[in-house]
């Protein structure tokens, strides 16, 4: 600190614990894929499983090759929350509204006329 005084520069501000999110697998249920992800945030390791219902690959709601993404990004979302303190839940289930977000910001783009 007293260096950093000396040389008018800022001290580094303290770092946060890095979070990883790793997929681990899925497994099929009669309901629903059920699939399981690791999180890590310095020393505390937490697993985390996110159901998506069988239905809605079905319908077309959502599609097998995106699912482990669509479960990456509700962990994500749910991390936000446990670095304010909340720690996130062990299991989650995907919404309806939550799948039709994903669709619509993971459509294809439409080219654009040239004139």
């Amino acid at each position: 600190m007293i260096a950093a005084m000396a040389t008018g520069k800022k001290p580094a501000a303290p770092r946060k614990a890095t979070i990883l999110v790793e997929y681990l697998e899925f497994k099929a249920g009669e309901a629903a894929r059920e699939y399981r992800l690791r999180v890590r945030r310095g020393a505390d390791i937490r697993g985390v499983t996110v159901a998506i219902s069988n239905e809605a690959f079905l319908s077309g709601r959502a599609r097998y090759q995106d699912a482990p993404d669509i479960c990456f990004l509700k962990v994500r979302r749910e991390l936000a929350e446990w670095e304010d303190g909340a720690l996130p839940a062990l299991a989650h289930s995907m919404s309806d509204g939550e799948l039709e977000e994903y669709k619509v910001a993971h459509a294809p783009k439409r080219p654009g006329r040239r004139f």
